[in-house]
C-alpha cells in the first residue's frame, strides 16, 4: 500500500497487532537485555584504549592526552566493514563509531565542563574487532585502530587547505568505492563550546580511508554544510557516486548529492549536484539546487518539503531502496519509518515511490513512586537504521524525553513476506540509555549496537546515575559503549 504525504500527516494508522507482539513486554531496568537466542558480548566502552599507548581509564582525573587515545563518551555505531582478508579463518571487521556529544554532568566527577578535554572525548573511533572462541572482542593493537577528535588534522576537499578536527559525528556509512563517510551532525554545538573554532570548517560530511590509519580526512564541502544527522552512499547505474543525507532538524529535509564523474575517481565528491526531495502523493521528486546558493533556503523556495524530523538512513545492498527514519511527525510524536523505491532501481533517477513501512507507538509514562510497569515492546522514536544483509531492517530507538515507561531498544523489521513491517524485539538497553546506532558485521551472523549515555536522565550525574551499566561498581560512572549481538 502506498501512503501519500496527506495520509502521513492525517490520522494515525494502527501498527499491525499480532499475538507475538502482544506477548513481548519490556520494563525499565538497570541492565541491558538481549532477546532469547541472542548472545551479547561487550566490545568496548568509554575510556577503553584505542591508541596503543593510551593510559588506563581514570575518570576522576580527566586528561587531554589520555582522552585523545581513548574511546569517547557518547556512542553512535555508524559502520562495520570487512577487514582486508587474512588467511587464518578468524572473522574480523573494522568498526566505526561516532561520539556526538558529551554531558559534563555525566562525564566529569564535579559536573564542571572542560571544553578542551570534552573535545578530545568526542569525534569518532575506528576499532579492529575479531571473533575468537565464539566471543567477539577488540583486537589489541589493531592496525586500523584510530581516534578522530577536535585536534585531528583534516583538509577541506581533495585539494583544499587544512582544517581542524572532526566534530559531533552522528552518522555515516562505508561507501561502495571503499571509503568511509562520517556526518558532523552535532558540529554546530561544538563550535559554540570550543574556543577558536571556525564554523565554516564543521557541519560537513567527512570522507576518509578506514583501512589506512595515516589517511587525512577530507571535509566534502560540495555536499553542503548541512550538519547532516546521517549519510549513506550508493552508485548510480552509470557508476557515479550518490550520497543521501538526512539533516536531523525539525521539519528537516532529505538531500542527495550526485557526482559529476565516476565514484572510483579520486575526490569524486568534490564536484557534482546537490538535490533536495519533494514528497507528494506517495512519490518523491528530486529538485536540483544551484551550486552557489544557500542549500536550505534554495531547497524550500523550490518546493522541497519534509515529512517530519529525519534522523537516520539505510540502503538496500543492491541499491534499489532507501529507508528513512523520522523520529517524530506532526501527527505521531513516536515517528515512522518510510521506504523509498528508486525509479528503474537507479538511486540517481529523478523520481521514487514512497511507502509507509512502520509506525512508531507512543509509550505510556512511568508510574511515579511505583515499580516499573511491563509495557508492550513496540518501537518509539526510530533514530538509527541498518540493513542486516538478509532481508531485514534493524531499527534502533532513541526517545527524546526520558519519562517513558518503555526502554529504548533494537528491533528487527522484516522487509518482505507476510510479516513485512512487523517489528520483533532483539535487544533492550539499560535505564537512561538510547540505542546508539547499529550495523551488521559483513559475513557474520552478528550485529554491533551502541549503548549511548546509560544512566542519564533528569537529575542524573557522574556520582548519582540512574544505572551504573555495564559493571555496576560503586564509585564508577556508567560507561556507554558497543556490544556485539550474535544470533544462533
Amino acid at each position: 500500500m502506498i501512503i501519500t504525504r496527506r495520509a502521513l500527516l492525517a490520522g494515525a494508522a494502527a501498527l499491525p497487532a499480532t499475538s507475538a507482539l502482544a506477548q513481548t513486554g519490556l520494563t525499565l531496568r538497570l541492565d541491558d537485555a538481549p532477546s532469547a537466542g541472542i548472545k551479547r558480548d561487550l566490545l568496548i566502552q568509554w575510556g577503553d584504549r584505542v591508541a596503543y599507548d593510551a593510559p588506563a581509564f581514570a575518570p576522576r582525573t580527566p586528561d587531554l592526552a589520555a582522552a585523545e587515545g581513548q574511546f569517547g563518551w557518547d556512542t553512535r555505531v555508524v559502520a562495520a566493514m570487512a577487514s582486508p582478508r587474512v588467511e587464518d579463518g578468524i572473522p574480523r571487521a573494522v568498526l566505526a563509531v561516532g561520539h556526538p556529544t558529551l554531558d559534563p554532568a555525566m562525564a566529569f566527577a564535579d559536573g564542571r565542563d572542560r571544553p578542551e578535554i570534552a573535545g578530545a572525548m568526542q569525534g569518532a573511533s575506528l576499532i579492529n574487532i575479531q571473533r575468537r572462541g565464539g566471543v567477539w572482542m577488540v583486537t589489541e593493537g589493531g592496525y586500523q585502530m584510530r581516534r578522530l577528535h577536535a585536534r585531528t588534522l583534516c583538509r577541506m576537499g581533495g585539494a583544499g587547505g587544512p582544517a581542524r578536527g572532526v566534530f559531533g559525528v552522528t552518522g555515516g556509512r562505508a561507501t561502495p568505492w571503499g571509503s568511509l563517510l562520517l556526518s558532523e551532525g552535532e558540529g554546530a554545538a561544538w563550535v559554540r563550546r570550543l574556543p577558536g573554532m571556525e564554523a565554516a570548517q564543521t557541519g560537513h560530511v567527512v570522507e576518509l580511508d578506514p583501512f589506512e590509519p595515516q589517511s587525512v580526512p577530507a571535509k566534502r564541502s560540495a555536499l553542503g554544510k548541512l550538519g547532516a544527522r546521517d549519510v549513506v552512499a550508493a552508485q548510480s547505474a552509470d557508476g557515479r557516486a550518490v550520497v543521501f543525507m538526512a539533516d536531523g532538524r525539525e521539519s528537516g529535509l532529505l538531500w542527495r548529492f550526485v557526482s559529476d564523474g565516476p565514484a572510483a575517481e579520486p575526490n569524486a565528491l568534490d564536484q557534482g549536484t546537490l538535490y533536495a526531495a519533494r514528497f507528494e502523493a506517495g512519490s518523491l521528486r528530486w529538485i536540483a539546487l544551484p551550486a552557489d546558493a544557500e542549500p536550505y533556503g534554495a531547497a524550500v523556495s523550490r518546493g522541497a518539503n519534509s515529512l517530519g524530523r529525519p534522523m537516520a538512513l539505510a540502503l538496500d545492498p543492491n541499491g534499489a531502496r532507501l529507508w528513512l527514519a523520522l523520529r517524530e511527525i506532526p501527527r505521531n510524536p513516536a515517528g515512522v519509518v518510510v521506504e523509498i523505491l528508486f525509479a528503474a532501481r537507479d538511486p540517481a533517477g529523478d523520481t521514487a515511490i514512497v511507502e509507509n513501512l512502520m509506525e512508531g507507538r507512543v509509550p505510556p509514562r512511568p508510574r511515579p513512586g511505583r515499580e516499573p510497569a511491563m509495557v508492550s515492546a513496540l518501537p518509539a522514536s526510530p533514530s538509527s537504521l541498518a540493513h542486516d544483509g538478509v532481508g531485514n531492517l534493524l531499527v534502533g530507538t532513541a526517545q527524546p524525553l526520558r519519562d517513558s515507561a518503555l526502554p529504548d531498544a533494537l528491533y528487527v523489521l522484516p522487509l518482505d513476506g507476510t510479516t513485512r513491517g512487523e517489528p520483533r524485539l532483539a535487544y533492550a538497553v539499560p535505564m537512561g540509555a538510547a540505542l546508539g546506532g547499529v550495523a551488521a558485521v559483513p559475513g557474520a551472523a552478528t550485529w554491533v549496537a551502541g549503548v549511548a549515555h546509560p544512566g542519564a536522565g533528569l537529575g542524573a550525574s557522574f556520582t548519582a546515575p540512574r544505572s551504573r551499566w555495564p559493571h555496576f561498581r560503586d564509585g564508577e560512572p556508567p560507561r556507554g559503549g558497543v556490544v556485539a549481538l550474535s544470533r544462533g
